[in-house]
């Protein structure tokens, strides 16, 4: 039995990895994905991470990885099926290999963007199709982007680029937005920010990097010209297989303070998963160190 076992390899499971192997715990960490490091592998630039401006965002994760291997953590391709509370610990069920057996868990499978699932979107995510306007906005400055969605994460993206970009369409595909009034309000008083309304998107143009959306709207098929598109649909926490184990938010999201202590004694959720306002590398980080100072505290407790 070990110590803790880390449910997913990217910022937070990989900084948890990290800090886990300084505290002299035993730790594996569990990821499905060969060599995975999560979704930062998909961004081709990370402008905003402490002292590494500018590093392409698979690059950023190898390092991670690199860290945690150089300390010695271990890790183990397998997929995830379930997690069962015993009286000493957790089992965690694998696909194809044998349970395995820790003391703790810190969960940290992250949170799965979702699609348009339109052709060109998946060929040119990370070459200026983005699920994060924070993430990438800063990219285009003075250009002209597209947001798609209508709820609240949309209009916020919106606001948030057209303090960056020249133009920013705002494409929904019904008659009206679904966000709150208050971000309504500001998005019409917002000059740059060009509603789109009752228009499906049907395509992600460009060869190599973006040059704009094609959208169905009254029966014709339109070109917005955009150098980025920020596909705004909404985030599912990858936290089926907690219901029933811990306290979750009406989204699926984990329920756990600063300490990543969850409901469920010994459980601990970092980055994405976890119920909080922003979601960032930085953050999910932040999150993994902090559930190894939590876990130390509760194996110390038991002892």
């Amino acid at each position: 039995m070990v110590d803790t076992i880390i449910i997913g390899s990217g910022p937070a499971g990989l900084t948890a990895a990290i800090y886990a192997q300084r505290a002299q715990l035993r730790a594996v960490v569990v990821e499905k994905e060969y060599g995975g490091t999560g979704q930062i592998a998909q961004s081709d630039r990370v402008d905003n991470y402490p002292g590494l401006p500018g590093e392409n965002g698979y690059d950023l994760g190898e390092k991670f990885r690199s860290h945690a291997q150089a300390l010695g953590a271990s890790f183990l391709e397998a997929e995830v099926t379930g997690l069962r509370r015993d009286a000493d610990g957790w089992t965690v069920l694998l696909a194809r290999s044998d349970p395995l057996c820790g003391k703790t868990v810190v969960y940290a499978a992250g949170a799965s963007h979702r699609t348009l699932g339109i052709p060109g979107e998946a060929e040119l995510t990370g070459s200026g199709v983005s699920y994060c306007a924070v993430c990438d906005g800063a990219f285009y400055a003075d250009r002209t982007v597209a947001v798609v969605g209508g709820g609240d994460t949309a209009l916020s993206e919106a606001l948030y680029l057209s303090k960056i970009a020249k133009t920013v369409w705002l494409v929904h595909r019904r008659d009206q937005f679904r966000g709150n009034a208050s971000l309504q309000a500001q998005v019409r008083e917002t000059a740059n920010i060009k509603p789109v309304l009752e228009a499906q998107p049907v395509e992600v143009l460009g060869d190599g990097m973006v040059t704009g959306l094609a959208v169905r709207q009254d029966g014709i098929v339109k070109t917005l010209p955009a150098d980025g598109i920020f596909v705004a649909a909404g985030l599912t926490p990858n936290t089926a297989l907690l219901n029933g184990i811990a306290a979750l938010d009406g989204k699926g999201y984990v329920l756990a303070g600063e300490d990543g202590r969850t409901s469920a004694a010994g459980l601990f959720a970092a980055g994405d998963v976890r119920a909080k306002p922003l979601r960032q590398v930085v953050t999910a980080a932040s999150d993994g160190a902090c559930c190894i100072a939590s876990v130390q505290r509760y194996l110390e407790s038991r002892q």
